[in-house]
């Protein structure tokens, strides 16, 4: 299948919402409606004013089949260095088992490389045992613990 990757529009935040929340976890922490919730508007404004976050979609047949949000974060650490941070990671259900994830993956990578990063790093839901194998065939290593402290409920 062909793949194109761009930024998302306003107008593709239903399907993105649909998708995050389209499984177990996504379901039960995200609150997609039709019409679609106003705050999801609200953090999409947000983040297309960032100039440090990209919200992106591949899309695919004729429709979007994928999402992810890399956020670009600037350290004192490794040299002054760049991180890119890959968050909201979905593909569509109809179109899993194609490689398609593998292809926004190596896609991400590259626009990192293209910032200037010196690492991709992403966290993922121990939960989530099929994402962690896939992440481990695309080089990613567990090199670090991640903790939350979430702050409101879901």
């Amino acid at each position: 299948m062909e793949l194109t990757f761009r930024a998302a529009t306003r107008d593709d935040v239903p399907v993105i919402v649909a998708m995050l929340a389209d499984d177990a976890l996504g379901h039960q922490r995200e609150a997609y409606a039709d019409p679609l919730p106003e705050f999801y508007y609200t953090a999409f404004a947000a983040i297309q004013a960032d100039a440090h976050n990209e919200l992106m979609v591949a899309e695919g047949e004729g429709r979007i089949v994928g999402t992810l949000q890399l956020t670009f974060i600037p350290y004192l650490t490794f040299k002054g260095g760049t991180r890119a941070q890959v968050e909201a990671v979905r593909v569509h259900r109809d179109f899993r088992g194609r490689g398609l994830g593998r292809r926004f993956f190596e896609w991400a990578i590259e626009r990192a490389k293209g910032r200037d990063c010196h690492v991709v790093q992403l966290t993922t839901n121990k939960q989530r045992d099929r994402a962690r194998d896939f992440y481990d065939a695309l080089g990613f290593e567990a090199t670090h613990d991640g903790m939350k402290l979430y702050l409101k409920p879901w």
